[in-house]
């Protein structure tokens, strides 16, 4: 099936590992020019010249910091410059600190409103003018699976994503009529670093080690295995591709099953 994504330009936040490095990957193997960014820019040197390599596919290495919209407007800018516009933006950051709502004090609430909410909010705004001038786009959203019911220790995320999740489905609607889509992801458990520290996080609250966290949490999944991060990159791809040109304002989740709610 061609795709139609040879020559599109994407950009993909957090993209020197994990989730973001995958959807990068997946979309330079389809043809697709790709500005990838994180704050490392050793590492993101290293992932540009990896994909490259392996691809063929024109990589822009951007460090910046997304947590401000400096750092957001630099990253967009030197995308739109550097290929002549953007046509898919993959919206992907890090989770904010585990904790529980008693112990959130304000430095963390402040952190996990910049990481988020604010993050989604600046990277689809500042690229709707991009995507309009070439008549469409794709946003797409990388969430957690705490958009669809709790994950015990990670309350901030729940309340600072619900609110990501408010916003993208609005802009769904705002931005229909321009052709540019937006669609939302909910991970569960994807073999990543962010994993990981919740694995580990929960370990020490609950007096175990992380070998039997990690068993107790894979018996929870109805595969009954972790994911892993190329199993998210599919449906990213798909969704940037001219497969997905009904969908909008949907909430996908790539989670093994182990999202329980009917909705």
């Amino acid at each position: 099936m061609d795709l139609g994504l040879h020559e599109k330009v994407a950009i993909v936040g957090g993209a020197s590992k994990g989730l973001g490095k995958a959807c990068a990957l997946g979309l330079a193997r389809e043809g697709a020019r790709v500005a990838i960014c994180s704050r490392n820019a050793d590492v993101l040197g290293q992932t540009a010249e990896e994909i490259g390599a392996e691809t063929g596919a024109e990589v822009l290495a951007v460090a910046s910091d997304l947590s401000s919209l400096a750092g957001v407007k630099h990253l967009i800018g030197a995308a739109a410059d550097e290929f002549g516009g953007v046509d898919i933006i993959v919206n992907n950051s890090g989770g904010p600190p585990a904790g529980t709502a008693e112990h959130a004090g304000e430095d963390l609430w402040e952190q996990a409103v910049q990481m988020s909410l604010m993050f989604f909010a600046r990277m689809s705004r500042e690229v709707i003018p991009h995507m309009r001038s070439r008549g469409g786009g794709r946003i797409i959203n990388i969430f957690a699976s705490s958009v669809k019911q709790p994950i015990e220790n990670l309350m901030l995320s729940a309340a600072t994503r619900l609110g990501a999740l408010g916003f993208a489905k609005t802009l769904a609607d705002e931005v229909a009529k321009d052709g540019i889509l937006v669609n939302n992801i909910a991970p569960g458990y994807l073999l990543t670093d962010r994993m990981m520290e919740v694995i580990e996080s929960r370990a020490a609250a609950s007096g175990v080690t992380s070998e039997e966290s990690m068993r107790a949490l894979t018996s929870m999944i109805p595969m009954g295995r972790v994911g892993r991060p190329e199993e998210l990159a599919n449906l990213v791809v798909f969704l940037a591709s001219d497969a997905s040109s009904y969908i909008t304002g949907a909430t996908i989740q790539v989670d093994g099953g182990v999202i329980r709610s009917m909705l």
